[in-house]
C-alpha cells in the first residue's frame, strides 16, 4: 500500500523559508507525477508545483520565483522548498504522486505565515 508523509510545515514570519518533505512508501521512480496542492482556509483546493518523472515542473503563477519542487527517487521523497514566503501561502499543503491513471494523497501539513 503506497503512503505519503508530510512534513516540514510550521509557522514562519513573511519572508521567511520553509522545506516541506514527503516520504512515500512506495518506489517513486515507478511514479510519473508529483507535486503539492495547497487548501486555505475557506478557498478550494489548487496546485502549487508539479514534477515529472523527467523532472519538468510546472508552478502556480503565484508561487513562481520563490518555490522549488524537487524529487529524490533514491530517497522516496518530493520536497517544496518555500522562500520569500507570504501571509497568503498560509494553508494545508497536501503532496501527491500519479500512478498510472491513480493519485496517492498524503494528510497534509499545515503552513501558517505571520505579516
Amino acid at each position: 500500500q503506497v503512503q505519503l508523509v508530510e512534513s516540514g510545515g510550521g509557522l514562519v514570519q513573511a519572508g521567511g523559508s520553509l522545506r516541506l518533505s514527503c516520504q512515500i512508501s512506495g518506489d517513486t521512480s515507478c511514479f510519473s507525477d508529483m507535486g503539492w496542492y495547497r487548501q486555505a482556509p475557506g478557498k478550494e483546493r489548487a496546485l502549487v508545483a508539479q514534477i515529472s518523472g523527467g523532472g519538468a515542473t510546472n508552478y502556480a503563477d503565484s508561487v513562481k520565483g520563490r518555490f522549488t519542487i524537487s524529487r529524490d527517487n533514491a530517497k522516496n521523497t518530493v520536497y517544496l522548498q518555500m522562500n520569500s514566503l507570504k501571509p497568503e501561502d498560509t494553508a494545508v499543503y497536501s503532496c501527491y504522486a500519479r500512478y498510472y491513471a491513480t493519485n496517492y494523497w498524503g494528510k497534509g501539513t499545515l503552513v501558517t505565515v505571520s505579516s
